[in-house]
């Protein structure tokens, strides 16, 4: 029995949550991914994994013995990345994730220069709104938009963006100037949401914050939707601040109650904690981190 093969493999359907998923994931037989397993208990003495018909728990030992495992393996990948000169030089591959909107705008072609910059290294950019699991997804690091709930991961704040609500010129000569929220009751409103209808905007900041009712004219489920439409004309659109910031800057949406302003919502660089950070990730950091705060920067000059 090869031991780093089936403690990989255990791992692989612990993190899975089935042997099936250890089976897709690790590109390896059903019956083999259950032998190794089988096998490792044997060798132990002991179980590890209850199977039942829809999922796997540890037993109290698996739960030890998989918090030593992942130790070992870590321990290992550290040792092999330091032997191919890693810790010597940025190469490799990064896995780094973003939300698809962002991402696409401001993220990806600032990959697109660092891989420009550092030949030796590979990045696979995965694009998604879901909050992805660093651990689990084995992701170097990601682009959070929004409060960080407590964890164990290493935070970099890169700035703020905000709501901002826009229309464009000539929806606003045709239809008239707003200058309150309230206007909005009698305006034709574009609405951000997918299965789940978005009946209300919450304009403002602090103590003047409030939510104010709308009834859409126009509804779609992607960003870049609710812009062509804002800038066509369709109606008045609540969109974050990097999403309109393009459209501000040429003239095609016009912003809307910027005396109010909106809470600011943060963005971070986060990465998990290691105790000894690869170069291809320390030269990741520092190159995106200022690049995109620079972005944010000029992207909330665009509604000053």
């Amino acid at each position: 029995m090869d031991r780093f093969e089936a403690m990989r493999t255990l791992l692989a359907a612990v993190d899975g949550g089935s042997l099936s998923a250890a089976s897709r994931a690790l590109n390896t037989p059903l019956p083999t991914v259950s032998r190794r397993v089988s096998d490792l208990e044997a060798h132990l003495g002991a179980q590890l994994l209850v199977r039942t018909s829809r999922k796997l728990i540890l037993t109290e030992a698996g739960e030890a013995f998989v918090a030593a495992t992942r130790r070992v393996l870590d321990d290992l990948a550290d040792a092999e990345r330091a032997a191919s000169g890693e810790y010597r030089a940025p190469r490799g591959e990064l896995m780094v994730t973003a939300p698809i909107m962002f991402g696409k705008l401001h993220v990806a072609p600032i990959v697109h220069t660092f891989l420009a910059a550092y030949p030796d290294v590979t990045v696979r950019l995965v694009l998604s709104d879901s909050t992805i699991d660093l651990v689990e997804a084995h992701v170097d690091v990601a682009v959070r938009v929004g409060q960080l709930p407590d964890s164990d991961l290493v935070a970099r704040k890169l700035g703020d963006i905000r709501w901002v609500v826009c229309a464009s010129p000539g929806y606003l000569a045709r239809r008239g100037a707003i200058t309150q929220p309230d206007d909005l009751a009698r305006h034709d409103c574009i609405a951000f949401e997918g299965l789940h209808s978005t009946r209300s905007w919450r304009i403002g900041a602090g103590v003047n914050a409030r939510s104010v009712e709308i009834t859409p004219r126009f509804s779609v489920n992607t960003a870049d939707a609710v812009i062509d439409a804002a800038a066509a004309g369709v109606g008045v659109a609540r969109i974050m601040s990097y999403q309109a910031s393009a459209a501000a800057a040429d003239g095609r949406l016009v912003p809307l109650f910027g005396d109010l302003g909106c809470e600011p919502v943060p963005v971070h660089l986060v990465h998990r904690r290691q105790r000894s950070q690869p170069l291809k990730l320390r030269a990741f950091l520092d190159f995106v981190a200022p690049r995109l705060q620079q972005v944010l920067g000029e992207v909330a000059g665009c509604f000053e």
